[in-house]
């Protein structure tokens, strides 16, 4: 079983996907942020560094997915590769901060390397307002997304609502993070898991 949890900066993915791997005891895989070392220099000058900051997660997605698939475990990952081509880079190439020659040759790499994996058996959309995802980026303190511009959430958010609506690769669950707090609340938990449940178990 390979879950997979999208939803915009700050909406709680890193957060849903330790609680659901503690709860079903399966592996969890999370985005390697922290690790990336074009982030700090993106969030300063996203121009410069859109390019090289989307190639560098494209190619650690594709080698988390090669490496769940080559596992056989049970998994639960944090953010999908899909994300990376259909909201962030085509919103940095939309706001003008990709050039078209570089989304070009980004979109070609992108398509070539997905054609090789599958799609998750359940996708889980964390759906949340620009306000709570600002609350949420501030309480958990990360230097660089303090420069993070209302603007660019909400272009994402806008990305976001438009793939969702049109994904047909799967079975999609979506949690609307303003009016459920799983991460405060274990009733909220609770109920997510049994939305889960019902999906993956194929029960009404």
């Amino acid at each position: 079983m390979h879950i997979a949890i999208a939803g915009n900066i700050g909406s709680g993915k890193t957060t849903l996907t330790g609680l659901l791997a503690k709860h079903y005891g399966w592996n969890a895989h999370y985005e390697n942020a922290d690790d990336n070392p074009y982030l700090n220099d993106f969030y300063e000058d996203m121009q410069h560094w859109s390019f090289n900051l989307q190639v560098y997660f494209l190619n650690d997605r594709y080698g988390q997915i090669q490496a769940i698939r080559d596992s056989g475990l049970d998994v639960v990952q944090d953010r999908t590769i899909y994300e990376d081509a259909y909201i962030f880079a085509a919103n940095l190439h939309e706001m003008g901060l990709m050039s078209m020659r570089d989304y070009r040759t980004y979109r070609s790499l992108f398509d070539k390397l997905t054609a090789f994996i599958q799609h998750p058996d359940l996708l889980i959309y964390l759906k949340a307002s620009v306000p709570t995802l600002v609350r949420q980026i501030q309480k958990r303190g990360r230097t660089y997304e303090s420069g993070i511009r209302l603007d660019y959430l909400g272009k994402l958010n806008d990305r976001y609502e438009k793939w969702i609506n049109s994904y047909i690769s799967g079975k999609i669950l979506i949690i609307n993070v303003d009016e459920i707090h799983f991460d405060e609340k274990p009733e909220d938990l609770h109920n997510i898991i049994n939305r889960i449940d019902a999906q993956i178990h194929g029960l009404f």
